[in-house]
């Protein structure tokens, strides 16, 4: 299955970009609904790097009645297990993947590229940042979980075997159960991978403190 280019929402720094940040968006939203984040992250004001905020295709999903909505795979079921569709999985990777090396045949290496998403946009960002052969400054997974539940994915890179991970959840998330999560970071730890697990006092979103240190986090991985 091959995919159509993302369309998307770019915020560039008031310097040249030396460093980028692509964020993925959760079921249902698109590369708009995270744009506002950017001003309460605290960067510096003279900071160089570029935000893509990129657009989920428009799909039926299951779980919805078969609805049509922004989703970067179809939601089976609430089984964890299998909650993904693996093909939708890896037809949006490919997507994500050629934004990422768009930025870097623009000039901007890979170990200055930060992959990030929330729900199901951090699903995609873990899948596709633990595949990617180059590199990267680091991997985002705000409040969501593995597609293959408590197993980590086939054809993992090396690349990125010591590459930053931060995971985010909250503790009263109705959505994404806390646990999945969890269950995540268990998967990458009994692999070595080097994830920072920290959970907030929120449902399924995010707050103003949070993306603060979520701030802090992306000028430690990119500077």
């Amino acid at each position: 299955m091959l995919m159509a280019s993302l369309e998307k929402m770019v915020i560039e720094p008031q310097t040249s970009a030396t460093a980028c940040v692509i964020w993925l968006h959760g079921l249902g939203d698109s590369g708009a609904g995270f744009v506002p984040v950017v001003p309460v992250l605290g960067l510096a004001a003279a900071h160089s790097i570029r935000f893509i905020f990129p657009h989920a295709p428009e799909q039926a999903v299951t779980i919805n009645g078969g609805f049509v909505m922004r989703s970067w795979y179809d939601i089976k079921s609430m089984d964890l297990h299998d909650r993904a569709d693996i093909q939708g999985v890896m037809a949006s990777e490919q997507a994500i993947r050629q934004l990422v090396v768009d930025q870097i045949n623009s000039g901007i290496p890979a170990n200055k590229i930060v992959l990030a998403g929330f729900s199901q946009g951090g699903v995609m960002s873990l899948f596709t940042g633990l595949r990617f052969e180059q590199q990267l400054a680091g991997i985002m997974a705000l409040s969501c979980y593995l597609p293959g539940g408590d197993k980590l994915p086939e054809q993992l890179a090396e690349a990125n075997r010591t590459t930053p991970i931060l995971q985010n959840h909250g503790e009263q998330d109705d959505v994404v159960p806390m646990f999945a999560g969890k269950m995540a970071n268990d998967a990458l730890i009994a692999q070595n991978y080097q994830s920072i697990w920290k959970t907030y006092p929120m449902a399924h979103s995010v707050l103003p403190n949070q993306l603060v240190d979520i701030g802090q986090w992306l000028q430690q991985v990119l500077k």
